[in-house]
């Protein structure tokens, strides 16, 4: 009985093996050819695409090309007369217009035989400087270029050759003048070119468009004509449009209905491919064919059928003798799965292993990291981040996080906002860098000043989530705080011997005053008075300096701030010093403008400066005008805007204006340091908000400040401020 089983399992292992694997072999070879046919449509439908694409760039060029000549004949026919200049002047953009094949641009009028010597006369008199006409013998009417310009052309023109010589051109011009629109030649070798060996000469056409006088009927003056190299032209098109994966065949219909093989352009690999395209070039038709390799068309072929071959072959191969090792050899398949097994358990210990050395390096990072999944719930706080939150129990959701860990604005009163949270920004898939943000609860009383990152959790973690770092800096901004401070009393020590030099200064000019007038005395004043200009230059420097360093450290206060006012008491203080009649008198208008949430102190400072420079950067013997207005705005922002009507600002100056000590017009005798802008945009971006600067559209300059809007509930309706002067109406208002 053992042994009837022992030669019943000698049979059956090789049985189910071949039974496996012509099986499998054979759904191998059927997924591979529905692969290989979809290879096959994919190739057919690339092939396509890229002959749409070199269609549509002949069908484009040669209209660019057209629409070009057109208007070159519609400008030359604008003037009162033609002459030289006003030919090179508006064929000039041809030049650098990229006409690919395009030999160059003339312009062509008809004679008579009798007229050939009037006309190169003529001619010459209007600056075509050693024209001489050439006319074919035989004929009686002729066509000459009398004014050309090269493009691109490998062998100069000849002036004053009779083009009734050729057959295609005459008839190409003749129908342009009979229908008044540009027309096209058949093929044929330029006059030009045939003096080239035939190894480098090119079937060509003639582009043809009438000149006419203006109005209506006005007199006929001739043709603007240009020469296009046929494989020059397919060359430089084709090899752009289809990247040297097609090659391609120009074909033109003759006025005889024949069709002339005009270029060719070759490309790499067997042509299993093929298109024809036939489309209209003004009053011609040409014909584009396209060959391709299939298997150099991108996304065309695949090595999916060979994989599905290979890997199904060896699967099917692996699957059989598997079966056979099943059948025959229980014991090595035990011994296989005992091998397994202990491979699972080597990989399950290294697992281990590596979840150990990531919890050990969290634990040693001195920076906090938390991390939560896409509910809000926290997936890890390191020993570091519950050691700077003070608290070691977490709460899930983000609406609970400001009460439970105490999370506050650097101002240390106002809640932290949850939709600015960083890790509540990660999980919009914003990132966010250095946020700071003051943590005060039962285990940090005395509150702690963290800046925090925050990103999206990367893809690769299998969830969504975000990821936020963040890291004690009270002491960092406690020692900035010491060198602002630091900065206030170097300020005060240096402007002290400041305002010594001046006081000196200013009693021996009341001194200099009583002496005899002399060369001396008025020598003795003026280097007084140039002494006071420069202690208040380097005043002013240190204070702007110090204002440049107070803007990056200062501490921010945020309160409602109402725009209105504030712009009105910056506006009274700036102008009531002027005198009517004397000093320049401003043109100031402020509109109705809202309440913001910032530092009243430092938002002073920006409106102060803006409204100073719009005073300022005025022309010479020109009053000061300045618009203050407010522009509509999304959310929770507020956009207002200073305008004025001075100098403006250069464009090549406009991206560095913010810059530390950049000047747009140092060179023009108007004071400043190069501070003033570049301590706005420090105040305005430490506030959350943007400031832009762009043209005025009624000259000048206009800056725009987008800044947080105060809340609804304590804002109030924004009301325009009282004007200091009388004031018209804005330049926006009436434009």
């Amino acid at each position: 009985m053992g042994r009837s089983a022992d030669r019943g399992g000698g049979w059956l292992g090789p049985v189910l093996a071949v039974v496996v694997l012509a099986t499998g072999l054979g759904a191998t070879w059927y997924g591979a050819a529905g692969l290989r046919a979809d290879d096959a449509t994919n190739a057919r439908r690339v092939m396509d695409q890229r002959t749409a694409v070199a269609r549509a760039s002949v069908i484009a060029e040669t209209g660019r090309y057209l629409d070009l000549l057109q208007t070159v004949a519609a400008g030359l026919g604008a003037g009162p007369d033609i002459s030289a200049s006003g030919f090179q002047a508006a064929t000039a953009p041809l030049a650098t217009s990229r006409l690919t094949g395009a030999t160059g641009v003339a312009l062509v009028v008809p004679a008579d035989t009798a007229e050939v010597a009037a006309v190169e006369a003529a001619w010459r008199a209007r600056g075509a400087a050693g024209l001489r006409l050439s006319p074919r013998p035989g004929t009686t009417r002729h066509l000459f270029p009398v004014l050309s310009r090269p493009l691109n052309a490998t062998v100069p023109a000849t002036p004053g050759a009779d083009l009734a010589a050729s057959v295609e051109a005459s008839a190409a011009l003749a129908e342009g003048r009979r229908t008044g629109a540009p027309a096209v030649s058949d093929a044929y070798v330029l006059l030009r070119d045939r003096a080239l060996p035939p190894s480098r000469q090119q079937l060509s056409f003639v582009f043809a468009a009438p000149v006419y006088a203006p109005g209506d009927g006005g007199a006929f003056r001739g043709w603007v004509v240009l020469g296009l190299r046929g494989q020059d032209f397919l060359g430089g098109v084709l090899g752009d449009a289809s990247q040297g994966l097609l090659a391609g065949t120009l074909r033109a219909t003759d006025s005889a209905g024949r069709a002339v093989t005009v270029a060719a352009y070759q490309a790499l690999g067997r042509r299993d491919l093929r298109r024809q395209a036939t489309f209209p070039v003004g009053d011609q038709h040409w014909t584009l064919v396209t060959e391709a390799d299939s298997a150099r068309l991108p996304g065309a072929r695949t090595l999916l059928p060979l994989t599905v071959e290979v890997g199904g072959a060896a699967a099917t191969v692996l699957l059989a003798g598997l079966m056979y090792v099943l059948a025959t050899g229980r014991a090595r398949a035990q011994a296989r799965v005992r091998t397994a097994t202990a491979e699972l358990r080597q990989a399950e210990a290294e697992a281990r292993r590596q979840a150990g050395l990531l919890s050990a390096i969290m634990a040693s990072l001195g920076d906090g990291v938390g991390v939560i999944d896409e509910q809000g719930r926290y997936l890890l706080h390191n020993p570091a981040a519950r050691a700077l939150l003070g608290t070691d129990a977490d709460v899930d959701g983000p609406d609970n996080w400001q009460r439970h860990y105490g999370l506050f604005l650097p101002d240390g009163t106002t809640p932290f906002p949850e939709e600015r949270m960083p890790l509540v920004r990660g999980l919009r898939g914003e990132s966010s860098d250095g946020v700071e943000m003051i943590v005060r609860n039962a285990g940090r009383p005395e509150g702690i000043l963290l800046s925090v990152d925050g990103r999206p959790l990367d893809a690769s973690a299998g969830q969504r989530g975000a990821v936020a770092v963040f890291r004690d800096i009270t002491a960092l901004r406690r020692y900035e705080n010491d060198l602002a401070v630091f900065a206030g009393v170097v300020a005060h020590d240096l402007k002290a011997p400041l305002s010594v030099v001046r006081a000196h200064c200013e009693l021996a000019i009341d001194q200099l005053a009583e002496a005899p007038p002399s060369d001396d005395v008025t020598q003795a004043h003026t280097a007084l008075r140039r002494i006071l200009g420069a202690a208040d230059r380097m005043a002013a420097l240190i204070d702007t300096l110090l204002a440049y360093t107070t803007a990056r450290d200062a501490p921010l206060s945020l309160t409602v701030v109402p725009l209105g006012p504030l712009v009105a008491d910056v506006v009274r203080e700036r102008t009531e010093h002027l005198r009517r009649g004397t000093d320049p008198s401003p043109a100031i208008y402020v509109g109705a403008l809202p309440a913001v949430t910032g530092d009243p102190a430092m938002l002073r400072h920006v409106v102060d400066n803006l409204i100073g420079n719009a005073l300022k950067y005025v022309r010479p013997g020109q009053d000061p005008r300045v618009d203050v207005t407010a522009l509509p705005a999304e959310g929770d922002r507020v956009r207002f805007t200073v305008a004025d009507r001075g100098i403006g600002i250069p464009d090549d100056d406009k991206p560095r204006i913010f810059e530390t000590f950049h000047r747009a017009h140092a060179g023009k005798g108007y004071a400043g340091t190069g501070l003033g802008l570049a301590i706005c945009r420090r105040i305005v971006e430490r506030h959350g908000g943007t400031v832009t600067v762009e043209d005025n559209p009624g000259g000048g300059t206009r800056f725009v400040v987008s800044l947080p809007a105060a809340a609804a509930d304590a804002a109030g309706d924004g009301e325009p401020a009282a004007a200091p002067l009388p004031l018209p109406a804005p330049e926006h208002a009436r434009a």
